[in-house]
């Protein structure tokens, strides 16, 4: 394999984990445990231990379920600013372990880097979606989130650049699309404000 392809790989698992670590874990070593890929790269085999997928898919469970609760689902994903980044940051070394030592501080680096810029988008994403006062938004946006973090935790290994590209495509209308809804919700504030302090005749 070589050393684009290793580092574009770090960098799709890195995406899924800045999404979620956990998912991300147990379902790339659920995926190389039962032979739906070839074999992980570098030390990244790790994640396909028994003992690993179930602490992961453990987590994820706690996850979907938390993000399932209005307030308590942006405290968990604030929470989380501080896992994400490094968790994608380990993956992709994880990734590219056998590597070039240039290759896994590469890694390192625009893993750790993407997996922030996906969680903040997500962070972003989900501070709109909690303000529904209702668990249907936030469930929804689990299964998507799940949906994505599958189908790279599979592809990434065999369609490597297909993925990523794919990935940072959507990664982009995302932040496009947060953007624009924090726009709007700034722009609905300054209304209301502006019409309580507008005298009245």
């Amino acid at each position: 394999m070589n050393t684009l392809t290793t580092l574009v790989q770090s960098l799709g698992i890195a995406y899924a984990a800045g999404i979620s670590p956990y998912a991300t874990v147990a379902l790339a070593g659920l995926a190389d445990r039962m032979g739906w890929i070839d074999t992980l790269p570098g030390a990244l085999d790790g994640v396909s231990h028994p003992a690993v997928i179930v602490l992961a898919s453990a987590l994820t469970v706690v996850e979907f379920l938390a993000t399932l609760v209005p307030g308590i689902a942006s405290i968990w994903e604030t929470v989380h600013t501080a896992i994400r980044p490094p968790a994608a940051a380990a993956l992709a070394v994880l990734t590219a372990w056998h590597g070039d030592p240039a290759l896994v501080v590469a890694a390192a680096l625009l893993g750790g880097g993407l997996g922030l810029v996906t969680h903040s988008t997500k962070l972003g994403l989900r501070y709109t979606i909690d303000t529904s006062p209702e668990p249907v938004t936030n469930g929804a946006a689990n299964i998507a989130e799940l949906g994505v973090v599958a189908t790279i935790a599979y592809t990434i290994w065999n369609h490597p650049y297909i993925t990523l590209t794919i990935a940072l495509v959507l990664l982009v209308l995302l932040i496009l699309a947060v953007r624009s809804i924090w726009r709007a919700a700034r722009r609905s504030l300054r209304s209301v404000f502006t019409a309580r302090e507008r005298p009245t005749t």
